[in-house]
Parts: structure tokens; C-alpha cells; sequence
């Protein structure tokens, strides 16, 4: 694409659900116009959840021009506060854009596909962003901003680089948790997301670090209520909404798909950046029915048909993390690893289920309520808001901690219902991939048979409701 074919004098002034009216520049609106972007429009935000929630069917493209409007306002509200050295600006102009293309490179249903094995897929989506830097169009759409700017903006969403504005892009404060928590409660129908973002907004203040002398985004002592609300905001999301058994059903369901076809060669890991939703399940039901053998037989007959008419894998465990207190569990039970995988199909062999067919689920997202953060507190010196919080405040580090504590939800997922006492499973879990035994019938989990596929009953105490049950 040439650069005559580009607009960059047209601006752009959009309507949204969420923030009203969002205005666009002629650059911001010349980049919305790149294939790389509007594919954004195919990337669910919230992956499957709307399986869950029939609402949740936003974008990415949505979320990003939200986080662009933030970044403008931000900007605005910064520039009108205490005088700061001018090289604290250099940069300063990059930060919107970095903003409006922060998600650019990512996977097919968002995050879901990061939670693999960084070794079985090509890159999380920051870094999968620079393949959708390098084509033409993008490079001709972020031309005005000079040689070199394609790179500092992905410094800046990667929270690298001396950009003294880039935590409004990554970071604790960064806009985008105030952006997708609103947008996202709306579109799912919940009244969980509503942080104050405008108080929380006019909080932000540049701050000299006392320790290395570096400007950065801070907070007023006086916004400090507000970033606790958008704690608990983000607390109720993610125990309401993100890690809804539903949704972890559905995600830990798609996730096996994709692995699968990777270990089967039906797609390599590059071939997963790129495609939008739609487009990749076509493309594994395509090449699965084009691909002899039991694997691709299961993917294009069971697996994938199952995932799109919503029969999601059932519950037969699931256990808070806070009655897990005092139990030593295995490494793995938090990742993707080989380990785990082996675990699961010996357990699924025991309850006459294919491999595949279990899947344990132990969401680790351990930054998800860090805080780290430069404090202005009024006739008192700058002091950062780390993990030893700060005396005279809410200790929110402690705080932040409790609520990752009580969000987390240990769940085993079966493809068909096989309810299982808990203690078994922990049992199971504390022997390790390849235990034989610990069953009542040498080896056979509780409530089954071998050579069975009923439909068993629950055992009592267990929560049995289906995979995909809706809220209320």
C-alpha cells in the first residue's frame, strides 16, 4: 500500500455503548483502517464467554478505541497538573496510539490460547503484536510519527523503555483494566465493573520516583478509595464473570482443541496468529476432516461440533483454593504441562473416557491484584505502594492478596458427567502423573464402573450443575 492511499486528514467521531462519543484523529483514524485492526472486530473480548453470558460478544476493536478515549483524557488530565520537566513529555504523543493498539496481536478468543505451554505456541499477544507492526499498511498508517515509532510503541505496551507515561498503557494503573472491567460488566449484564473511572482518572499524577529519580503515572492520596473499588471491582469480575465454571469449561474445552491440533501437526504455532475466531475453527474442522486417523476423527466429530453447539465439558470437582490451605499440591497443577496431561488421561482411561476427556483447571494469574505504584500524599514525601503497602492506608497488598486467594476455584472438568468425591481427586493429585490405585475398586474412581458410561450419581456434597450453567 502506498502512502497515497492512506487518509490521514479524515478524523473520525464514534459512537459507543460505553463512553458515549469517542473522537478519533486523522492518525488514530488512518490506523483503525489497516486489515490488522479491523480484524480486531473478529476477536471476541472475552473469548467463550458468551457461552455464558449471551451478551458478551463485544470486541476487541470495541475495547481498544475505549482505551484510546482514556488515554486522550488521561493525557488531558496529567498536562493540567503540577509543572514537570519537559523531557518528562518526550513520548509523550505515542502514548494514544499505544493505547488504540495494545491488543493488536491477539490470539483467536483473546487470552485463552496463552495459557498453553509458552513452548507449544509462538508468543503471548504483546509479542505476537510486532508480526501486525511489520505490514505495510501499519507502517504507512503510523508514518507521520516518525522513524522508529512502530518499535516504541510496542516498548510502551510491553511496559519496557524510558516513556514516563507508559504505565497508562501497562502497568497498574494502565487504562485498560478501567476500560474492560466497565465494558465488560455491561455487555455481560452484571453491576459488577462500575469503577469510578472519572475520580480515578483525575487521581492520576506524575511522580518523581525517590529511589531512581524517574517520572512516572502515580496517584493522588485523595484517589486511593477509587483504586481499591476498581480491586474489588476486579475481584467480583473475575470470581463472577472471567472464572465462572461455565467459562472455565468452555476455555479449558478450547484449549484442548488447540493443543491437540498442534501435537497432531494439524497447525503449527504460527498459524495461530492471524486468524480471528471463526476463522480458525473453520480451519481446524477442515484440516481435521481432511486428516485420517482416531485424533483428528475426535476433533472433527466430537470435540469440535461439542464446542459449537454448547456441550461443554461437566463439573465432577470443584474446590475454592481456601480449602486447599495446608495441602501440598504439585507444580503442575497450575499450568499446561506434559505432566499434568499425563495425569488427566490416566484418569480419564479410569473413568472410560477418551484422551482428552478430563481436564483439570486451576486458573494462576498471580499479578492479577499486584499493585505497584508511586503515592502523592499531601505534605508528606512520594512514597511507592508495593508490597509492604503503606502505613495509614488500607493495607491493599494484603488485600490484594486475600482476593486472588478466594477467586481461584480448583475444578475437574468431564467430558461426560462423572461426579468424584474430592478427596479422591486430591489424593490422586498428590500421587502424581502415572499413580496407579486410590480408587474404591482398585483403581476405579468412586461412582463408576469400568466398562461403563452411565450417567453415575452424584456423590454427596459435590456441585454437579452442567459445565455451562448460566448465572441465577
Amino acid at each position: 500500500m502506498s502512502p497515497s492511499m492512506v487518509n490521514h486528514g479524515r478524523s473520525l467521531t464514534i459512537r459507543d455503548p460505553v463512553w458515549n462519543t469517542i473522537r478519533l484523529d486523522a492518525l488514530a483514524a488512518a490506523i483503525i483502517d489497516t486489515p490488522a485492526f479491523q480484524r480486531l472486530r473478529y476477536i471476541r473480548q472475552l473469548g467463550l464467554a458468551h457461552l455464558v453470558y449471551p451478551g458478551a460478544t463485544h470486541t476487541r476493536f470495541d475495547h481498544a478505541l475505549g482505551v484510546y478515549h482514556l488515554a486522550e483524557r488521561a493525557i488531558r488530565t496529567l498536562k493540567a497538573g503540577p509543572s514537570t520537566p519537559p523531557e518528562v513529555w518526550d513520548g509523550a504523543r505515542l502514548i494514544p496510539y499505544a493505547a488504540l493498539l495494545h491488543d493488536i496481536g491477539h490470539y483467536p478468543f483473546s487470552h485463552a490460547i496463552e495459557e498453553l505451554d509458552p513452548a507449544t505456541i509462538a508468543a503471548n499477544h504483546e509479542q505476537a503484536g510486532a508480526a501486525f507492526f511489520e505490514s505495510e499498511e501499519m507502517r504507512v498508517a503510523l508514518a507521520p510519527l516518525g522513524e522508529g515509532a512502530h518499535e516504541e510503541i510496542s516498548r510502551i505496551i510491553t511496559g519496557r523503555g524510558e516513556n514516563a507515561l507508559r504505565g497508562l498503557v501497562s502497568g497498574s494503573l494502565d487504562l485498560d483494566k478501567m476500560e474492560y472491567l466497565r465494558r465488560d460488566a455491561r455487555f455481560c449484564g452484571v453491576p459488577y465493573g462500575e469503577v469510578d473511572v472519572e475520580h480515578l482518572l483525575q487521581g492520576l499524577v506524575l511522580l518523581e520516583d525517590p529511589a531512581s529519580g524517574k517520572w512516572e503515572v502515580g496517584i493522588r492520596a485523595k484517589a486511593i478509595g477509587t483504586l481499591e473499588s476498581l480491586l474489588f471491582a476486579k475481584y467480583q469480575m473475575f470470581r463472577s464473570v472471567y472464572w465462572h465454571h461455565g467459562v472455565r469449561a468452555a476455555t479449558g474445552f478450547y484449549k484442548r482443541i488447540v493443543e491437540v491440533a498442534l501435537t497432531a501437526r494439524l497447525v503449527s504455532p504460527p498459524e495461530l496468529i492471524g486468524p480471528t475466531d471463526e476463522q480458525l475453527l473453520h480451519e481446524l474442522d477442515r484440516r481435521a476432516r481432511a486428516c485420517p486417523g482416531e485424533v483428528a476423527s475426535r476433533l472433527a466429530d466430537r470435540w469440535l461440533p461439542a464446542l459449537r453447539n454448547r456441550r461443554l465439558p461437566k463439573r465432577a470437582v470443584e474446590i475454592p483454593a481456601w480449602q486447599l490451605e495446608g495441602r501440598a499440591l504439585p507444580d503442575w497443577v497450575g499450568g499446561e504441562t506434559a505432566e499434568k496431561r499425563s495425569w488427566e488421561d490416566a484418569l480419564a482411561a479410569e473413568l472410560d473416557l477418551a484422551p482428552g476427556e478430563v481436564i483439570l483447571d486451576f486458573p494462576v494469574k498471580t499479578a492479577m491484584f499486584q499493585l505497584d505504584v508511586l503515592v502523592d500524599r499531601p505534605g508528606r514525601p512520594v512514597r511507592r505502594l508495593g508490597g509492604e503497602g503503606i502505613p495509614g492506608l488500607i493495607d491493599l497488598p494484603k488485600l490484594a492478596e486475600e482476593l486472588y486467594r478466594t477467586a481461584r476455584v480448583l475444578r475437574l472438568f468431564t467430558f461426560e458427567r462423572r461426579p468424584l468425591d474430592p478427596e479422591w481427586v486430591l489424593q490422586r493429585l498428590a500421587e502424581g502423573p502415572g499413580a496407579g490405585g486410590g480408587g474404591d475398586d482398585g483403581g476405579v474412581a468412586p461412582g463408576t464402573r469400568r466398562g461403563s458410561n452411565r450417567a453415575v450419581q452424584p456423590t454427596a456434597g459435590v456441585e454437579t450443575s452442567d459445565g455451562g450453567g448460566r448465572i441465577g
